[in-house]
């Protein structure tokens, strides 16, 4: 059984922003007791922006390890008092993975090393070269951090591996599991091993993902709920009615149509 039975944002204000986006306008009682929930849309939808008033409700941990202070929160910060979760099983055990906190901290990971790389490169040939590595992982705080809670260095995957890698890490038990458009990490292959991934994860662990995508690879994962949002509702769509995976399809079937003005 799913723990969040349904979301409600319980205003009536439509302007300014976060009030005016549709996903925040249209969230009245979005029925979220499915185990595996995508909410899609176009880009400004305001997807990304539920998530995070979910997660920020919630407080769930994110990857950055910042919590939630930072400024791309604000409009969570200024949602959640307006947020009316109704409960199955109240559990705000979980993890959000937002793909932009993903690419931020492995390039944050490489300039820190890369800085702590030029400030002891002076030290030449005075100092033995394994000392200075073991110095400069010992000044690399995000390196410690990184190998505490996935197990090695990220440095070493590809990027969709490494997503894998987190992913395998941190959703290891039952919980609420936010993902923030999780394909703009995985190639098709390794969108097909993040399907495989929560099925066995579902049969193993009572859990629940709501997941914002724009890949009708995720959304064809079988008796998931999907809500399209679009500029006039936010509904429940069966895959072969979104516009995701009917332009999609279209196209595939029929690239040179699309392209033969190009």
């Amino acid at each position: 059984m799913p723990y969040l039975a349904s979301i409600d944002i319980d205003t009536d204000r439509t302007h300014p922003y976060p009030y005016n986006v549709p996903a925040i306008r249209f969230a009245k009682k979005i029925d979220l007791s499915n185990p595996i929930t995508f909410i899609i849309g176009e880009n400004g939808t305001g997807k990304s922006t539920l998530l995070e008033t979910i997660a920020y409700r919630l407080q769930l941990p994110h990857m950055d390890g910042y919590g939630y202070a930072k400024k791309c929160f604000d409009a969570a910060r200024t949602l959640t008092p307006s947020v009316v979760l109704d409960w199955n099983i109240e559990r705000s055990v979980g993890f959000f993975f937002r793909a932009e906190d993903f690419g931020d901290y492995l390039n944050s990971v490489h300039r820190t090393d890369a800085s702590l790389q030029e400030q002891m490169g002076d030290l030449g040939t005075e100092v033995p070269k394994h000392i200075i590595q073991q110095m400069k992982d010992s000044a690399n705080h995000q390196l410690h951090s990184v190998r505490r809670n996935y197990g090695q260095e990220l440095t070493s995957f590809s990027h969709g591996e490494a997503y894998m890698h987190i992913l395998k890490q941190m959703v290891n038990q039952r919980g609420i599991y936010l993902l923030d458009e999780p394909e703009a990490s995985l190639s098709p292959a390794k969108q097909l091993a993040l399907i495989y991934f929560l099925q066995a994860h579902l049969q193993n662990f009572n859990s629940q993902f709501i997941i914002a995508t724009h890949s009708p690879m995720l959304m064809a994962y079988p008796d998931a709920a999907i809500y399209e949002v679009t500029d006039s509702a936010m509904q429940l769509t069966a895959l072969e009615a979104t516009d995701h995976y009917s332009i999609t399809k279209s196209f595939l079937n029929h690239p040179a149509s699309f392209l033969r003005h190009l």
